[in-house]
């Protein structure tokens, strides 16, 4: 996806305002009228009434004088993902890849200069985690967001990094922008990222790239944690069936 990063010349600020009151509650994992107006800047009542009239639309719900993000926003995820073909065919071949391996299978597309999380299928030996379908992260800390990365165009690619910067999620992020053009120009030759640890301590990760018309349109890997994710169970096991997979995948896109 190329959606631009640029934003609009005339923004409109109350919009501006109420996305922004629903990403700190996503944030803040709930909050208070006072600490959303704290948070922002805002005055209380302003607050106040933005935050009513998210509840009255059924985006924002309320329990004791706290307020939290509504389900009516996984209506509208589903439905968004649902129109991606991507995820219609990738989301059986990744379920056999976890079922196969044991381990947590991921589908990683590209939008708005993030990673975003559209299929995760667990294994029945797939470790808990922090992540979950829709999670937005940073590109550069996965293996999936670095195999988007390495085959986005360039002139996107440094779009990308101008604008959200190389954040460190762990000691282990590459953060340095050489370094991680050079793993890029990598993961480009092989067709194969890692993530050891850049992300979430403990955890290894292996990706691959799904292209569409020689145009990256995601990426999918295996997860799991470093003590089964050694070096000759992905090369011989993991690899192939994520590969595999990818194919299947491919073939899906470009012909159902």
């Amino acid at each position: 996806m190329t959606t631009s990063d640029t934003g609009p010349e005339t923004p409109v600020k109350t919009a501006q305002t109420t996305f922004r009151i629903v990403e700190a509650l996503k944030t803040l994992d709930g909050a208070t009228v006072t600490a959303i107006a704290e948070r922002l800047d805002l005055p209380k009542s302003s607050a106040y009434n933005y935050l009513k009239t998210l509840e009255h639309e059924g985006y924002v719900v309320s329990d004791g004088g706290e307020y939290e993000l509504g389900l009516r926003f996984l209506d509208l995820g589903a439905y968004a993902r649902q129109k991606k073909k991507l995820y219609t065919v990738a989301k059986p071949e990744l379920r056999s890849v976890a079922e196969e391996t044991g381990e947590l299978a991921n589908l990683l597309v590209e939008e708005n200069g993030h990673g975003v999380f559209i299929v995760r299928e667990r294994g029945p030996d797939a470790v808990n985690i922090d992540s979950y379908t829709g999670q937005c992260v940073h590109l550069h800390t996965t293996a999936l967001g670095k195999t988007i990365l390495a085959h986005l165009p360039s002139d996107r690619r440094d779009e990308i990094i101008d604008r959200y910067g190389l954040p460190a999620k762990t000691d282990r992020t590459i953060t340095d922008r050489e370094t991680l053009l050079n793993e890029l120009d990598e993961i480009r030759q092989n067709e194969v990222a890692y993530d050891r640890e850049e992300r979430i301590k403990g955890l290894h990760c292996v990706a691959v790239p799904v292209f569409e018309d020689d145009r990256i349109s995601g990426a999918i890997s295996v997860s799991g944690p470093n003590s089964r994710m050694d070096d000759e169970r992905i090369r011989e096991t993991i690899l192939p069936q994520l590969r595999h997979a990818a194919n299947i995948v491919e073939l899906n896109q470009t012909y159902s």
